[in-house]
């Protein structure tokens, strides 16, 4: 993409009415705009960041074993009642009526309607385990929505609901998830810490949050600090092994880890040396539940079982905070000049800096790296405009692209360009093809 064919409203001042560094700096950078209270448009730039996060969630829950499918918006009240949760659930559940007077919902979650799916396909044991998922728009209508996406009223994220004929089954499909979710934040950038957790609205005993440690993050935290040095890696896991997904859970989750709701001072102090003891705050960035059978038995989902009875089956529920997810990063990964976006995600992989746009050695040379870039498999967005370099800098930095090739007449006399890291902020001079092909190794395995 070329700056000039582009559609990046940056702005020079911070929107007063931004508080926290990812809504100050996703104005600023172009990438969304207010629609109205908690509610966004999603501009270019952003739009490609949360389609990045999209794919990742979409490989890693597929690469689990999860099958990919989409639910509809609005659901039938008629289904919450079944469940008891039409009532129960609150003020933050959009609720409205259609022209022949039936009761719908601008759905928050998806509980009652994939049991409803489930139990008008599913009757035996042989179809299961079972684990479906989407990636949708959902509305809760938060009393003071703030923060921008981070605490929005509209927002996207991924649900995913398990279908097992046991509680050990169902616990193993738990356990997969909490793979997948490591899997998934590692691939973004991220280090999101595991945590016991209430399970709310939702239901069930067994839940975890995955937390992103942030000074602006909404919950207190209180964990050992070894669960810091914790990484899962490129390792290999069988998900349909119970052994290996379990010993991944006893790791990442055997150290004390909890949020506010459930934290225990006088366990924290017994469990954990005080040299470990940490209190910060984190950012809900994704949770997994275990529930049993807490919409099946009243909902009628059903299978036989290899005895030829007629049992519930025992479900869970686990979500992602797509758009949630793409403030949580930048608030991770930022400074004083703007944005820094992880590999993984970046909406561009390099930008190219045209020093002297109008002169034709450094036209040409533009012209030919960011073919070449093209041809490696990568997106660059080169800034072709006439603006001044330090301008230029600026808008680079503020977007946050993890690279930069600059091009300038001098660099060329003598047969180089320079490749500058946005994070670390060191620069090198290489040879116009030697820049690519180091770009193209930055990048292997992180596509």
């Amino acid at each position: 993409m070329r700056l000039s064919r582009y559609f990046l409203p940056v702005l020079k001042e911070t929107p007063s009415e931004a508080q926290i560094a990812s809504h100050r700096l996703m104005l600023r950078a172009g990438m969304i705009k207010q629609s109205s209270a908690g509610i966004y448009s999603w501009l270019p730039l952003g739009y490609k960041v949360l389609r990045r996060i999209e794919q990742i969630v979409h490989e890693e829950q597929q690469r689990a074993g999860h099958i990919p499918m989409l639910m509809p918006t609005l659901q039938s009240a008629d289904l919450w009642r079944e469940s008891g949760r039409y009532d129960a659930y609150g003020p933050e559940m959009l609720r409205i009526r259609d022209r022949q007077d039936r009761d719908l919902l601008y759905g928050p979650t998806n509980e009652e309607m994939i049991t409803d799916i489930f139990r008008s396909h599913v009757s035996s044991y042989r179809d299961l385990p079972l684990t479906l998922y989407h990636i949708q728009w959902k509305f809760r209508d938060e009393i003071r929505p703030r923060f921008g996406v981070m605490r929005g009223r509209e927002f996207l994220m991924k649900d995913g609901y398990n279908f097992d004929l046991t509680r050990e089954d169902a616990l193993h499909a738990y356990n997969r998830h909490l793979v997948s979710y490591l899997r998934s934040y590692e691939r973004m950038g991220l280090q999101a810490i595991p945590m016991r957790a209430e399970s709310g609205p939702i239901g069930g005993d067994d839940t975890h949050e995955f937390l992103v440690l942030a000074e602006t993050g909404e919950s207190e935290v209180f964990y050992d600090s070894e669960i810091t040095d914790l990484k899962f890696g490129d390792r290999r896991i069988d998900y349909d092994s119970i052994e290996e997904c379990q010993a991944v859970m006893e790791e990442f989750t055997s150290r004390y880890a909890r949020t506010d709701d459930t934290h225990e001072e006088s366990a924290f102090e017994t469990q954990v040396p005080e040299e470990r003891r940490r209190r910060a705050r984190g950012i809900e960035v994704g949770q997994i539940f275990y529930f049993g059978t807490k919409y099946s038995q009243p909902m009628g989902a059903t299978v036989v079982d290899p005895e030829g009875n007629r049992v519930p089956v025992h479900m869970g529920s686990h979500g992602i905070g797509v758009s949630r997810l793409l403030g949580a990063i930048i608030e991770a990964n930022h400074d004083d000049n703007g944005i820094i976006w992880p590999e993984g995600v970046t909406p561009f992989h390099v930008g190219i800096v045209n020093l002297k746009q109008g002169d034709e050695a450094a036209d040409l040379a533009c012209d030919q790296i960011y073919n070449a870039v093209v041809e490696a498999g990568l997106e660059p967005l080169y800034h072709d405009g006439d603006d001044r370099a330090g301008a230029k800098f600026a808008t680079m930095d503020l977007i946050g692209l993890p690279w930069r090739i600059t091009v300038g007449p001098r660099g060329l006399k003598n047969g180089v360009v320079e490749l500058t890291s946005r994070r670390t902020g060191e620069s090198e001079e290489l040879a116009p093809d030697q820049a690519v092909t180091k770009l193209a190794q930055i990048y292997a395995g992180k596509l």
